[in-house]
Formats: structure tokens, C-alpha cells, sequence
């Protein structure tokens, strides 16, 4: 959140009551754990927990913000990689492949993937390829079984992560490419999640250049391949997605399925993974589906919600690329109000601000594009939109 000053859980666990207007009791209550309790963590007289600081996390929806601090990271998280020193690479090019070394491994490899979105996509591209070629070296030397399955399961998050930064920058060729291994690298460890991310990503390809039929074709397949599991719920929102650009029924069965599954699974410990899917995420999928629908209410309470729920006690925005297309809904609700100049203000916002998937704003601004022309023909500030657009 490029907070300065006193990063310690406590203090940050007070900015976010105080940013969503509660109070002990009304977190005592969200949590389960009792007041005096909260309080003496909250000044510091107790350490926090791995359960506590995820329970508050998730009531006060600090989009694993308050997990972060709680294990004291967070200021690496977001600007320095301490685990990236030079003893890791060594230990890692000298085949020290023991548990506390792949430990270290994972734990590298789980930052990575929560700076997703909010990190600049060339920098973590380089940087997830970089971690990449040391654990392909390290999959070309002997090594225990064990070890070897906990590499392939490495590389695989690894190239995942890649492959969706290099889709965001445009770079088709490449990401296919890296998904392609990633998949590999998944059905090798027998790691059924990496898997489904595969074809999630072939999915959500496929959504973004119009292949509508192609998306719920695959997102199927992918749920058949990780059933009951976190990509399972995104994978819905795919398909989701895909049905309504092609007006098909039944948008409320899969968003209710989506949800129950959601409810069923156990919390994320790290919801800023973008691999990982928490009900807030849940709430930006069917908010798009809402709005395709032509569910304005639904679709801007969505929206305003999220926006909100994303932005930090300093004002930080903790998720810009989900923040920039909430602007864009917005947009849509206002066209369909009326409201010209509105419309474009919040369109032409949400093309420019944050971290960008830019393949994404493209699909959703082209969308938007197409209701302002047909709402208001004619109209200059439709061209204002429309050159936005084109210079993203």
C-alpha cells in the first residue's frame, strides 16, 4: 500500500477499522475472537496470529494487506524482495535442494504472483523468467523425487504468472508459448490447479479476442481438470462471461454455483495471489455479468462496492486493474442514464489509470465504445472516448 512509517500489524489493523468505521466490537464480532483480545493485538501487547490476522483480513477486506503485515513482509512485498539474496541463489544453483531452501522457493514464488497487480508487468515479467530459468537449471541436475515434484509445481506457477503478464502486454506469441509450459510443468507434477490455470488462460484468451464459444468450450474442460478448487470458481466466471457476451440463459445458475463453491472453500492465506479467488473477486466477475445483462443497479452497486473495498486507509488502490474496469461499469450505467459527460469522464478514467491489462480494457472500452456510439450518434465527446481508446 506504500504506507510509511509503522508497518506493524497492529497499527495497520487500527488504519483499517478506522478506514471501514468500526469498532472493536464490530470486528470482535465479524472474527469470533473477543474484544480485549483484538485490542491487545491492535496496541501490540499480543502477537498476532496466522488465524486471527486472516480472519481480520477477510472482515475488514484488506486483500491480504493485514496477513502481510502479520508476517512482517510487507514492506518487502510491495518494494524490496529480501528473499531473493544472494544465499538463496547459490543455495539454489548448488542443487541445495532441501526443505527449508524450497521453502524459500515457494515463498518467493507466492510474492511474485500477489504483485500481479499492482507491479509494472515488464519488471515482474523479467523477474518471474528469471526465477524460471534457475529452476529449469536446477530440474536439469539429480535431485530427489520429491524435490524434483516440488520444482515442476515452482515452474509452473512461475510460467502462469509469466504467460499472464505477457498477455497483458500484448506479447500473444510468447504467453501461448509460456502456458504451454506451464501446462506441461503441471501434468508433470501431477498438479491438477496448475492445469486448470492452463486452460483458464486459454479461456480468458479467448474471451478477449471475441471467441466466445471457444471460452465456455474450454473453461468446461478446465473445471473437468481441477474440480472443486479455487480455479474452478474462475473458470465459471469464464464461462459466465463468454454466455453473456452471447446473450445465452442461465447466468444466475452458474453465478450461484460460482458462489456456493466459493463459500465452501477455505479462505485464501494470501488473497492478493491472482491465483487465488476470494469472494471480493467473485464480486468483480459478477459484476460484469450483470452489467452484459443489462442489470445497471446490480452491476454499479458492484462496482462502487469494489472500488471501495479496494482502496486502502491512505488512499492507495489495492487492486487498480479491477478499480480501472469498475470505472467503466460506472461508464455504462451512466450512458445508459443519460448522462453523456459522465459516461466518458469515468471511461476515459478507467482507460488510464493503474496497472493495465491492456489486452482486457480493450475488450471492455470497445464495449463501451459501441453502447456511447449508439446511445448518443453524433455526439464530439463520443470521440473523446473513442481516441482514448485507440491510444491505449
Amino acid at each position: 500500500m506504500g504506507n510509511t512509517g509503522d508497518v506493524s500489524f497492529g497499527n495497520r489493523l487500527r488504519q483499517y477499522r478506522d478506514h471501514r468505521s468500526w469498532s472493536l466490537g464490530d470486528l470482535s464480532r465479524a472474527t469470533h475472537y473477543s474484544r480485549q483480545y483484538l485490542s491487545n493485538i491492535e496496541n501490540g501487547r499480543k502477537p498476532a496470529s496466522e488465524d486471527v490476522a486472516t480472519a481480520c483480513d477477510r472482515a475488514l477486506k484488506a486483500k491480504g494487506e493485514l496477513i502481510a503485515a502479520a508476517r512482517q513482509d510487507t514492506t518487502a512485498r510491495l518494494s524490496e524482495t529480501p528473499w531473493q539474496t544472494a544465499e538463496l541463489v547459490a543455495r539454489l544453483q548448488a542443487t541445495d535442494t532441501t526443505a527449508a531452501t524450497l521453502e524459500a522457493l515457494h515463498s518467493t514464488v507466492e510474492e511474485l504472483c500477489c504483485q500481479y497487480n499492482r507491479r509494472d508487468a515488464l519488471e515482474l515479467r523479467q523477474e518471474a523468467h528469471e526465477w524460471l530459468q534457475h529452476v529449469g537449471s536446477l530440474l536439469r541436475r539429480p535431485v530427489g523425487l520429491k524435490a524434483h515434484s516440488e520444482l515442476l509445481v515452482a515452474g509452473g506457477w512461475l510460467a502462469l504468472l509469466a504467460g499472464c503478464v505477457e498477455y497483458d502486454l500484448g506479447l500473444a506469441t510468447a504467453s501461448e508459448s509460456t502456458r504451454v509450459a506451464a501446462m506441461q510443468l503441471g501434468l508433470e507434477a501431477g498438479h491438477p490447479e496448475i492445469v486448470g490455470w492452463g486452460h483458464e488462460m486459454t479461456a480468458w484468451f479467448a474471451l478477449t479476442r471475441g471467441q466466445f464459444r471457444r471460452a465456455i468450450q474450454t473453461s468446461l474442460i478446465g473445471q473437468a481438470a481441477a474440480p472443486n478448487s479455487s480455479v474452478t470458481v474462475q473458470l465459471m466466471a469464464q464461462e459466465a462471461k463468454a454466455k453473456a457476451r452471447l446473450g445465452e440463459p442461465g447466468l444466475t445458475g452458474i453465478l450461484e454455483s460460482g458462489r456456493d463453491l466459493l463459500d465452501h472453500l477455505p479462505y485464501p492465506d494470501r488473497p492478493d495471489n491472482h491465483f487465488k479467488v476470494d469472494p471480493a473477486k467473485w464480486d468483480y466477475y459478477s459484476m460484469d455479468v450483470h452489467r452484459l445483462a443489462g442489470d445497471d443497479a446490480q452491476a454499479a452497486e458492484y462496482a462502487e462496492a469494489i472500488i471501495r473495498d479496494n482502496t486502502g486507509p491512505n488512499g492507495t488502490e489495492l487492486s487498480p486493474m479491477r478499480i480501472a474496469e469498475c470505472r467503466i461499469t460506472l461508464g455504462f450505467v451512466a450512458s445508459r442514464q443519460g448522462d453523456l459527460e459522465q459516461a466518458v469522464d469515468l471511461g476515459v478514467e478507467g482507460l488510464k489509470d493503474g496497472r493495465q491489462s491492456k489486452v482486457h480494457l480493450r475488450m471492455i472500452g470497445a464495449e463501451l465504445n459501441q453502447e456511447l456510439h449508439r446511445n448518443f450518434p453524433g455526439e464530439h465527446l463520443v470521440s473523446d472516448f473513442g481516441n482514448a481508446l485507440e491510444s491505449l
